[in-house]
């Protein structure tokens, strides 16, 4: 384990199969300084989510997760995702921001949380961030190329599954003003990240337990699984969003009595997915 991310190895041999869970990272750098109060921060944090996928390791699976949190900066955006109107002096490296960081704030470093206001009483330097990337966005990316490359050398392949979690409450609304999100939304960039069969076992496996599954809508996958799904040369790569309401309390973070349940039934794709990974 690192100050920035910690990796729950296999127990027994290993299956060519990754998770990394980067944003329920909860501990926060004392260099964070925030004026927005932290429980609204925490908001933004996949909470529990490295402890729902815990139990992956007892299939062979890897399990990276992040220590810091994504509001501080958020491994699953690109080194370029920058605002720069947020830096008080010139920024010496290329940018290339997304819309959501130019229109949300919520780039590589996030500036506000939407309608409760900035993160920051002050522009960051262009060394603050520089560091930020050096210490806790590098290493991190560089754990999970790592265990990549070791897995898809030693198998031939490698199944990745980034893990997160969404808010109950989505932006689209139906004819009568309901708020549609469903349990799960698995995103494989429209099919570029990885074969179908490893989208299908996914969505399948969900479904015959009786929840809701969207494919690639709202989510279909950001930086970790477009940088690493990789098909044609054994790198699968899959999202995988599940709704917090299934877990946890959202506005007080702790868990509900549906928890353990779904934590064994993600305990149980582990074996689903190592079992699909031997015969890609």
């Amino acid at each position: 384990m690192t100050h920035t991310h910690r990796i729950e190895t296999p127990q027994g041999p290993d299956a060519p199969l990754i998770f990394d869970s980067p944003h329920s990272g909860s501990i926060y750098p004392d260099d964070f300084d925030h004026i927005i109060d932290r429980m609204t921060l925490r908001r933004s944090e996949d909470a529990h989510i490295d402890e729902l996928f815990s139990g992956v390791t007892t299939h062979g699976a890897s399990l990276l997760h992040a220590l810091f949190p994504r509001c501080y900066i958020d491994p699953n955006r690109n080194e370029d995702d920058i605002d720069t109107a947020m830096i008080a002096d010139p920024w010496p490296y290329p940018v290339n921001p997304t819309s959501k960081t130019l229109e949300r704030g919520v780039g590589l470093i996030w500036k506000d949380m939407k309608a409760f206001g900035p993160i920051y009483g002050r522009p960051l330097s262009a060394a603050e961030v520089a560091s930020r990337i050096e210490t806790f966005w590098r290493p991190y990316h560089d754990a999970l190329a790592g265990l990549m490359e070791t897995a898809r050398t030693r198998h031939g392949k490698v199944i990745h599954v980034n893990c997160h979690s969404m808010a109950s409450m989505g932006d689209r609304t139906t004819e009568d003003g309901m708020v549609v999100r469903p349990d799960f939304v698995i995103g494989d960039r429209d099919g570029s990240t990885c074969a179908p069969e490893v989208t299908h076992t996914v969505a399948t496996f969900f479904k015959e337990r009786g929840y809701s599954v969207a494919i690639n809508d709202p989510y279909k996958g950001f930086e970790l699984v477009r940088r690493h799904g990789n098909p044609g040369r054994g790198s699968h790569s899959i999202q995988i969003e599940i709704n917090r309401a299934l877990y946890m309390n959202e506005a007080t973070l702790c868990k509900r009595p549906g928890y353990l349940r779904l934590q064994q039934e993600l305990t149980d794709l582990a074996a689903d997915l190592a079992a699909l990974a031997r015969v890609l």
